[in-house]
């Protein structure tokens, strides 16, 4: 029964490692926000940049890549309209940015569990055996108990690094999901204030064309 436990407890850990690395791999700057997007949505000021950054967009697959072709898209919606699907897109990118923490939060709670377990299991069997043998063997009993009590110890170590990633991944993600909000809410603002703008420029200019309208 304590080989079951060590193996889980393996198990466990190769798990760990495996979605701390991925994660780690994932959410850095240049995959969630790449810089060419960020500083082409500073730039976009026309038509023409609005192409560009499309381009640039569709080059750089990414969370905020994806937002800002939504955007794009949808610039002939009402402003309200296109913040309201764009929030809903980005809590769907959020959600994926998030997607293998919750693993990692299972680990946190179920190795030190599995290590207890072990240790239950090892003094129940040591303790069944001394019934058989008496206590004539003091050094043996504790060397018996240090063994046991290396799986609690396998267990905290193997919950402990998951803890502190879960918690840097957990703030990671929520810096990127204020990044790309400041991003995209500065660029909807630029693009609506913008057109809003060249129509009352359009308005002025048919006005004192008064042929025009004829």
């Amino acid at each position: 029964m304590e080989n079951i436990i060590y193996v889980l407890l393996g198990l466990t850990s190769l798990i760990g490692l495996a979605f701390i690395g991925e994660r780690a791999w994932t959410l850095r700057w240049p995959s969630v926000t790449p810089d060419p997007i960020a500083n082409a949505l500073a730039d976009c000021r026309t038509a023409e940049d609005l192409k560009k950054l499309q381009q640039i967009c569709m080059a750089n697959p990414s969370p905020l890549g994806r937002l800002v072709l939504l955007a794009v898209e949808h610039l002939s919606w009402s402003k309200a309209e296109n913040t309201s699907s764009l929030e809903t897109a980005a809590r769907h990118e959020v959600v994926r940015l998030e997607r293998g923490l919750v693993v990692l939060e299972i680990i946190i709670g179920i190795a030190p569990l599995l290590g207890l377990v072990g240790t239950i299991i090892g003094m129940m069997t040591l303790f069944g055996h001394l019934g058989e043998t008496g206590m004539n063997d003091a050094t043996r009993l504790a060397q018996g108990i240090s063994l046991i009590l290396k799986s609690t110890l396998i267990g905290l170590l193997i919950a402990i690094p998951a803890l502190v990633a879960w918690s840097y991944f957990t703030k990671k993600v929520e810096v990127f999901a204020v990044e790309m909000e400041a991003l995209c809410d500065e660029f909807i603002r630029r693009q609506y204030h913008e057109t809003k703008g060249e129509a009352k420029s359009e308005g002025k200019a048919e006005g004192k064309n008064p042929e025009a309208k004829k």
